[in-house]
C-alpha cells in the first residue's frame, strides 16, 4: 500500500523558511513522481513543484520559483519543498501527492494520475 506522510509544517515568521518533508513508502518501482501542492482557507489547490523519483527532473509553477526548492533523498524515499522568503500568502496546509508523471510546460507543468496523497502539513505565516 503507498503511503505519503508529510512533515515540516508550523508557525513561521514572514521572510523565513521551512523544509517540507514528503516520506513515500509501498511503491514497488522506482517510475513515479512526486508533485507538492497547497490549499489555502476559502480557495482552490494549487500546484506548486513536481520531481521525479526516476531521473530528478524538476518542476516549477513560476510562481514558486526562486523561492521553493524541491529536492529527493532516494535513499529514504523522502522528498523534500524547502521553502525560503515565506509570505503571509504562502499560509496553506501543503500536500503531496504521486504516482504522476509531471509534464513540463512554460512556467507551469501538467501532472497526471496524481492517486496517491499525503494528509497534509500546515504552514502558518502570520501578518
Amino acid at each position: 500500500e503507498v503511503q505519503l506522510v508529510e512533515s515540516g509544517g508550523g508557525l513561521v515568521q514572514a521572510g523565513g523558511s521551512l523544509r517540507l518533508s514528503c516520506r513515500a513508502s509501498g511503491f514497488t518501482s522506482d517510475k513515479y513522481a512526486i508533485a507538492w501542492f497547497r490549499q489555502a482557507p476559502g480557495k482552490e489547490r494549487e500546484a506548486l513543484s513536481c520531481i521525479s523519483r526516476t531521473d530528478g527532473s524538476t518542476y516549477y509553477e513560476d510562481f514558486v520559483k526562486g523561492r521553493f526548492t524541491i529536492s529527493s533523498d532516494n535513499n529514504k524515499n523522502t522528498f523534500y519543498l524547502q521553502m525560503n522568503n515565506l509570505k503571509p500568502e504562502d499560509t496553506a496546509v501543503y500536500y503531496c501527492a504521486a504516482p504522476g508523471p509531471c509534464i513540463a510546460s512554460t512556467g507551469t507543468f501538467y501532472y497526471y494520475d496524481m492517486e496517491y496523497w499525503g494528509k497534509g502539513t500546515l504552514v502558518t505565516v502570520p501578518s
